[in-house]
Parts: C-alpha cells; structure tokens; sequence
C-alpha cells in the first residue's frame, strides 16, 4: 500500500449536496416552548436566528437523496412525484441541447402496452439540425445499452425478491427490545476484517529532499514522509500545530529507521516532501486516465476480494457486516483544533484485534501474516470485532450494517426511550425548575445543568486529559466559557464536541441568570461552573424518573419534538413539492442548530453555486427561444406582458456567453464519445472509425451554433418540429415552475452551507416521523432519504401518516 493509496482511502469528496429545499428566514428557534436567539460571533459564529447551506466537513455522501427513486419492493414507502420536479425530457431527434440544463428530478414514466409514453417536453427548444455524425451507429450503440442496462436491471430485481427481508420489528415486542446484558444472539459467523495491503516502497528516483540534497530512507520512514508528502497541498499542511505532531513522530520513526545515507534529520524547515508529492500526482493522474473496461477490472478485482467479509451468518440468517476494513495508517487529521492532529496512527495488526464470534463457528484467518490478539464468544454484545487505536486511545469496533436486524433494533429502542420521555418531561421540568431556587448549592447546579440541557440541547460533557482535546459539555463548562450580559443575557462561548465551536448568545430566565453569577462568585476562568456535578450524578438523578434516561436521551427527545413541531406548524398542505421540501429542511436547519451540528462550508460550494445560476440561465434561455417560437407561431403574444417581456439577467452577453460554453460542452462531449466508441470497437476488434467521422460532427455543431447565433436579436426561433401556440404555453408554464422551483433550491443551498443536516437526520430525528409526513403530503421520501438511510431505517415506512412523535 502506498502513501498515496493511503491518503485517497482517508479522504472523500465533499458534494455538497444535500437535500435541496429552503425555506425563508425567521427570527428565533423555538425548543420546546422556549426561545433562543444567537448574538454574533465572529467568523465562525452561529446565528440562530437566520436560516443558515449543508458539514459538517464530513458531509456524509451516504445522505444525499435519490435523485431516481427505484420502486421499494413489499412496502410503500411515499407517493409519487409532484409535477413541479418533472424531468426535461431528452431530445431524441437529430438536433442538440442548448440549455445545458439537465433534468432536476426524475419522474416516473408513464407506460401502456409496455412503451414509454411519449411527452412534450421545453428541451423541444433550439435543438434544431442536432448533428449526430454516424446516426445509425449511435442509436443502435444506445440500443444495445439501454437493452443491458434493462437487462441488469432485472436481474438484480429478481436477486432482491429472492432476498426475504426480515421484518424484526413485526415480532413479538420483547423480541426487539434492546438492553445491556441481555442476550443478542445464539450464533454468530463471520470472516473477520480486512487488512490494508503491506506497504509498497515508491521508485527509486523518487526521494525528498534534506537541505538541498536527496535522501535515501528505508521504507519504514518513508512510508511516513509519503504521508505527508501527499498531503503537500491541503489544508492540513499548512497548519502548525500539524507539522509540528508529524515532525515528531516522523522523528522517532527515524530513529529506529534512519537514512540510510547517512542524513542526519533535524530540522522541519529544511524537509523538502515536493518529489513525493509530484510523484502521488503523477499516480493519480494515471488512475484518472484508466479506461472504463480497466477501472471496472480492478473494482471487480477488489469486490471479489472482500466479498466474503461483506456478510456474516446471525442465527443462521445472512447479515451485512458495517466498516470491515482496518484503516490504513497515516496521519491523523482531527476536527477542529484538536491538540494531536498531524500524529502518526499506526498500522493495526491481528494482534491487536479481539475477535468476537459465536463458539461453534470457524475461527477467520487474518488476510496478513499474524493471531488474533484474542477470540471471545459474548453474545451479549453485537461487535464483531475491536481494537484501540494509539492516538486517543479510543476503542474501534466493527458491527453490522446500518441496515441490519440488530442495529434496527438499537436504533428503535433509541427512539422508543425518547418517546417515552414524554410522559416525565412535565414532571421533570417541573422539578428542576423548582429547584432552581433550592439552599442546596449542589442541587441548584444540578436544576441549572438540567435547565441548559433541556432548553439549549447541550451534551452532558466529560472530563478531558491534558492530551486530549479541550473540548466541553454542560456539566465540564468553565467559567470563561460563560459570560453574563444584563439583564438576562447568558453567552455560551467553547468548543463542543469535535472540536466544533459553541457560541450562542441566550435569553434565560431571570433566576437562571441569577444563579449562574453566584456559580462564578470567587472562582477564577478555569475553575468549573457546575463543579459539584458531573454526568454521573446527574444521570444518576435522571433515571429516578425514568429507566434508562440520560441526558443524552434528553437531547434525542429534544431534536425530534422541535422537529415534529417544527414540521407541524407551516407545511404548506397546498404547496408545491419543492415548497414542502423547503419547509421540510427548514425544520432540519433548525435542530441542526439547536444540536450545535456545524460544518466548515464546502470548498467547492462557490463552484457549485455558479454552476446553478448558469444552469438557471439555462432554463431561461429555454423559455426566451420557447416565447420567440410563439411569436412565430402567431404574432399576437408579442403585444401580451406576460410574454412580451424579457426574462430577467438574462441580455445580448449572457445569451451569447450561454451559447458559447453550451457549444464547449457540446463539443467534449462529442469528442468523449467518439473516443469511447473507438475504444469499445477496439476491444471488440472491430476497425476503429476515422477522424473524418469526428470532423463531420463537430462541423454539425458549429453549423447548429452559427444558426443560433444569426437568430440573437431577432425574436424569432426554430424548433426541431413545429409547434401549435398552447403547446408553447404549456412549455412556457412549465418553464415558470422549474425556475421558480430551481430558485428555491438556490437559496436552500446557500442558506445550508455551514450547517450539517445529515447528523441530526442519521442520529437524533426518529425516521417515523419523516416518513409520517411525507405520506400525508404526498412526498416521496427518496427525496430526502438516501438510499443508506431507506437501508438504515426500514421498520419506519410502514407508520401510519397521522403518526406522533
């Protein structure tokens, strides 16, 4: 395994894209009957009170909607979609597309007789003379493809209903209930984890460089400088606190492992990583630059290679495993401004692995030379595997997947627990508020915790090594995390959990106020606010009222029921589907800032939000050539308002400057595809077509191009096939919707930038209530689950629409 392979392993894409939706700003949150309003706060300051785009800097990928739902198979999960995410149907004539606007959601097609029904669609607009060069050749190639791609499609579908699913939560509720020290399963088989492939030592003209000068390092350091080396570029490199943990380390692998030149490494200044560097990219560029037919033998190869962890057999049922893979060593990067980022993780080997599996099953065998560090067989836990990693010394375990019975179950229970909470919370916060003015110093701190915890959602909070980072909770609050502002004004200002920032600026009530001034009365900034509780005790106090709670549970209950009364109180019932899904993320941004769930906006958000507004300009350049058609077509419209006027931002430039980059991506694409298909006859040993085919395409385009370009100015346009004028309003109409449904989207994704949806969502939102309201307003929920999250939370889509948190 190389430095390289190592790095892309650690590293993700950021698409930042997240469910699309938005909804306008409004003053406050509302948590559970309270009001909480933020103050500002610098460059990474919440503001509570506006609606923020999609991060957590770990934007997790696995919670980006389906953008073409499949049908799910023994349940229903949503209707059908509204009209306003109607897709633009692709031209199938002789004639290209224009706009460069692609489709914004996928419809289902209506069928008869087995064919697909065939639509009027916008895309119908200044496609006409499409060139196509070899026409025959490209349908039949398109034909073919699409017969495989319906072919496979079956296939799997026949694979799927051969696969029952377990429907655990339909069992006897004893069965599903979860709690510690019970019995989970009665056998257990699996294959273990896999290892990363062994270090590969780079080319021996690869080396870095010491004062000028190349050094030759034996594998063992190497490996570690290839760490940094490929990180050259980021972020990561650039900050002190990491260099200085690399250099460190990287110093006491040296020492065992020295040049074996002779160099003698002291200094980080004189390190010079840029030919490792230059050499990952060159690599990366190779593996970018692999045909389609190379890529899919290596991903063939490596499916194959971990197919058999992929499973395990639980009580005789199969069973997908979660993360079976070790991490590969590395640097570790850390959230925030974690005091132990840049450190060396090391490699994990079998002997530091405790296996757990059931005791009449085959022991696995490591994929690498080496015993387990040890074999149990307890099957009151659901980990199959565990190990501590050496930078915080954290226990990592390996489950089973997301979508499997027994972290279903776990996942109910959650939830089930949050519920019940709602029969106590009255009671409790009764309790604590009436303590807020207790003698008893201990329990008025323990009333004033409680009260941050229920109306702010903060964690509970531990304490924390000198070596780990200082990140708090309510009960490990210091007093310079706290400042008082009168008359009632409490700003909360530390790092939660991640390394995340917490800043909040609140209004509290009067005693609260009150009793956090006598907390701080002869304590210096470090002391603790709350020092006469800790999470133990007040945990403790917790489960006097009810089995199993917490203030974690406290915080579940807390997310989902500002949810639920979030989503309650302005679901437009007659709004279009975009306008619910506004609405729908709007309840998420808000307790995604009530749990504090920030992100770093995305780097590549900027880029992502002008290719909306050219894809915007797109559609309005396909409603001017749709109203100059309908000038045509009957002179009339022109002295109507509605169609007379321009479309907004969009003048001579914009549409000469949207046609020329239009003719751009036409032309790559022409010339991606010519190339493909060489490629294809190629590997069919077939003889390859000549550039002449090339050139006679291209030369159609600039035709195609020309023509657009005489029609500017004119009011005047050509479609591929004359149009009577109310099928050119009805293109119009629906035009009008996509933009203004695109618009919305627009504002949602800037609106989201800094906040993490996907958190709350996976963790703290109960799914029933999601999947409740988009049966009652006829939302699909593919377009706000991904299919992780449909995997994950099966037992929630068969809840009736009137369904209550």
């Amino acid at each position: 395994m190389t430095a390289l392979d190592s790095e892309q392993s650690m590293f993700s894409d950021d698409d930042d894209d997240m469910p699309l939706a938005s909804q306008p700003s409004r003053n406050g949150i509302v948590r559970n009957g309270h009001v909480a309003t933020n103050g500002a706060g610098g460059s990474k300051a919440r503001v509570l009170d506006a609606d923020g785009d999609t991060p957590m800097s770990d934007v997790d990928d696995d919670d980006v909607p389906l953008k073409n739902p499949q049908p799910r198979k023994k349940r229903k999960v949503g209707a059908g979609s509204d009209g306003d995410s109607q897709p633009v149907k692709k031209a199938t004539s002789k004639r290209m597309k224009v706009s460069g606007s692609e489709p914004e959601a996928a419809k289902p097609v209506s069928k008869k007789k087995g064919k697909v029904k065939k639509e009027e669609s916008e895309e119908d607009v200044s496609t006409k003379g499409r060139p196509t060069g070899t026409d025959a050749d490209e349908k039949n190639a398109k034909k073919s493809k699409g017969k495989q791609k319906e072919k496979d499609e079956k296939e799997k579908e026949k694979e799927e209903e051969t696969e029952e699913l377990y429907k655990w939560w339909e069992q006897d509720p004893d069965q599903t209930v979860v709690s510690d020290g019970t019995q989970k399963w009665t056998t257990l088989e699996h294959n273990g984890v896999i290892f990363p492939p062994p270090y590969q030592p780079l080319p021996t003209h690869v080396k870095m460089k010491y004062n000028g000068k190349l050094v030759d390092l034996p594998p063992e350091s190497e490996e570690v400088a290839g760490f940094y080396g490929a990180m050259l570029e980021t972020e990561h490199a650039k900050d002190a606190t990491f260099s200085k943990n690399f250099f460190d380390d990287w110093l006491k692998v040296l020492k065992e492992y020295p040049p074996r030149d002779g160099t003698t490494i002291k200094e980080f200044g004189r390190c010079d990583f840029r030919p490792m560097f230059e050499y990952f990219e060159e690599e990366k560029a190779k593996k970018k630059a692999l045909t389609s037919a190379e890529k899919k033998e290596l991903k063939k190869q490596k499916d194959e290679m971990e197919a058999k962890y992929v499973t395990c057999l639980l009580d005789g049922r199969k069973e997908k495993v979660g993360n079976f893979r070790v991490e590969p060593p590395g640097l570790f990067r850390g959230r925030g401004e974690h005091p132990k980022k840049g450190a060396l993780k090391l490699r994990v080997r079998p002997e530091d692995i405790i296996i757990n599996i059931g005791a009449d099953a085959p022991i696995p065998v490591p994929n690498m030379p080496g015993k387990w560090k040890e074999v149990q067989h307890e099957n009151t836990v659901t980990w199959l595997a565990t190990w501590t990693e050496n930078i915080n010394n954290s226990h990592k375990y390996v489950f089973l997947a997301a979508g499997s019975s027994l972290k279903g179950q776990s996942d109910m229970s959650k939830f089930e627990k949050s519920r019940e909470l709602k029969k106590h919370v009255e009671r409790i916060r009764a309790d604590y508020r009436a303590d807020l003015k207790n003698k008893v110093t201990q329990l008025r701190m323990r009333a004033t915790a409680m009260y941050f915890i229920d109306v702010l959602a903060l964690r509970a909070g531990n304490e924390k090594g000198e070596d780990e980072a200082d990140t708090v909770g309510c009960c490990s609050l210091r007093c310079e995390h706290v400042t008082l502002e009168p008359p009632n004004f409490v700003i909360f200002d530390f790092l939660g959990k991640d390394s995340i920032r917490y800043y909040n600026k609140v209004t509290v009530d009067e005693q609260v106020f009150k009793n956090i001034k006598i907390f701080k009365r002869d304590k210096v900034d470090s002391d603790g606010l709350f020092d006469r509780v800790n999470p133990g005790y007040l945990n403790k106090h917790l489960q006097s009222y009810m089995k199993g709670l917490s203030a974690k549970v406290f915080r579940t209950y807390n997310a989902s029921i500002t949810f639920q009364n979030q989503l309650d109180e302005g679901t437009p019932e007659k709004g279009t589907l975009q306008e619910k899904l506004n609405h729908y993320n709007h309840a998420n941004r808000m307790v995604a800032i009530l749990c504090n769930h920030q992100r770093a906006a995305p780097k590549t958000h900027d880029q992502s939000m002008a290719k909306m507004k050219e894809k915007l300009r797109g559609f309005k350049y396909d409603r001017m050539k749709l109203r100059h058609a309908l000038f045509v077509a009957d002179p009339k419209y022109k002295k109507q308002k509605r169609y007379a006027e321009d479309e907004s931002d969009l003048d001579d430039d914009g549409i000469a400057e949207h046609e020329e980059q239009c003719r751009t991506r036409e032309i790559e694409r022409i010339e991606k595809k010519f190339a493909k298909e060489n490629e294809k006859l190629a590997e069919e040993g077939k003889p390859q077509q000549g550039e002449d085919v090339l050139r006679s395409r291209l030369s159609a385009v600039e035709d195609e191009f020309a023509r657009l370009k005489k029609e500017r100015g004119t009011s005047k346009a050509a479609l591929k096939r004359d149009k009577p004028p109310e099928k050119l309003i009805e293109g119009i109409d629906r035009l009008d919707e996509k933009i203004k449904t695109f618009k919305l989207q627009m504002v949602d994704r800037e609106a989201g930038k800094e906040v993490a949806l996907g958190t709350s969502k996976i963790n703290y939102l109960d799914p029933r209530i999601t999947a409740a309201w988009c049966k009652k307003h006829d939302v699909p929920i593919e377009k706000i689950f991904s299919k992780t999250l449909l995997t994950k939370f099966p037992w929630a889509m068969e809840v009736e629409p009137d369904w209550k948190f």
